[in-house]
């Protein structure tokens, strides 16, 4: 039934042009199924024009009698069964318009996802949770947003690894952020190599539109790339990388163990950021940066992103219209049609044949 509607609408669909204009064949070789079904149709023919099998050897005796309604009504299944079997070879050959572009049907985005797990990120200035407890949740929503986007997600401290490769399973992307955690890779921030980690993570797709999100709260002082290096790279590739800075500058409340009665304590520590250098990664890549120091900016800085990413994608496929089958307008039809012709074979229609 859906693809019923789907197709109804684009047939009356007025941004189209009118639907039929916009007429086409999927499989014109799919026509030639009309060729066996013309012959049945006229073999059918042939076949009504036989003698009845009931012979009178005086006509006077039945010219005055009025055809009864069976008589007039006889050659329908004949013609039911017809007609049904023409619109079930039409739709082999996938009769098909051009339906309007939407944005569920545009190209989906590969994304990869680099994540900062140096143990700054356990910094407490987004009370009353640390830096990666609310990353991991804006991140986990953002992933659950999305619908034909392929995502991945790159983990970095000194060293930089991959958690998933691109994929549709955003369950299972959910599930693996939430199980991450600081003190797991060795202390660092290799922002150079969680950018190459995660660019070769892209460079196989096929994706028009291929996006890496760096999430980190401060300054490379670690790893085997430079960042700038991992820039230039991204831009050759037709990447965009948008850089997201987690936290403030200066000092912040991080975590210095726990008072008499177990809760944590903490102590002002100062944890530098590299502003600059995040400008500069995305201004290379045509993507943007964004700070945020609360939960609040985070949540933002997604949004913007998101946002950005759509309107990329609605302008990749602006000229462009998927083509929508119509040939469940046909079939249905079809199916009703050839029904109530063998049904009324087999009621008084049913011509008897000598």
């Amino acid at each position: 039934m859906t693809g019923v509607l789907e197709a109804w609408s684009a047939l009356n669909d007025p941004a189209q042009g009118g639907g039929w204009g916009r007429f086409q064949w999927a499989w014109p070789w799919g026509l030639l199924a009309l060729l066996p079904v013309l012959l049945a149709l006229g073999a059918m023919v042939l076949q009504n024009r036989r003698r009845p099998a009931f012979r009178f050897s005086r006509q006077d005796v039945t010219r005055g009698l009025p055809p009864s309604a069976a008589l007039v009504l006889q050659p329908l299944p004949s013609i039911l069964i017809g007609t049904g079997l023409v619109l079930a070879a039409l739709c082999v050959a996938r009769p098909q318009v051009e339906g309007a572009v939407l944005p569920e049907d545009t190209q989906g985005v590969d994304i990869v996802i680099s994540l900062d797990l140096s143990t700054s990120m356990r910094a407490a200035d987004f009370k009353p949770k640390d830096r990666l407890f609310v990353a991991k949740e804006v991140i986990s929503d953002f992933i659950m947003s999305r619908k034909n986007d392929r995502i991945g997600l790159v983990v970095f401290a000194r060293d930089a690894f991959t958690q998933a490769p691109l994929t549709l399973d955003y369950m299972l992307l959910r599930n693996l952020i939430q199980e991450l955690k600081t003190g797991v890779i060795e202390d660092g921030t290799a922002i150079g190599n969680g950018l190459a980690v995660a660019l070769n993570r892209l460079r196989d797709s096929k994706a028009k539109s291929r996006v890496v999100i760096l999430v980190t709260d401060g300054d490379n002082n670690a790893g085997q790339i430079a960042p700038e290096q991992a820039a230039e790279i991204a831009q050759k590739m037709g990447v965009k990388v948008f850089t997201v800075l987690v936290g403030r500058g200066g000092k912040v409340p991080y975590p210095s163990g726990q008072d008499l009665f177990g809760n944590p304590t903490y102590e002002m520590v100062e944890l530098p950021v590299n502003v600059p250098l995040l400008r500069q990664i995305a201004t290379v890549t045509a993507g943007q940066m964004f700070l945020a120091a609360d939960r609040e900016g985070l949540v933002q800085s997604f949004a913007e992103i998101l946002d950005q990413m759509d309107r990329t994608k609605l302008e990749d496929a602006r000229g462009r219209a998927r083509p929508v089958d119509v040939f469940p307008l046909l079939l249905w039809p079809a199916v009703l049609l050839l029904f109530l012709g063998l049904l009324l074979e087999h009621t008084r229609l049913l011509r008897v044949l000598g």
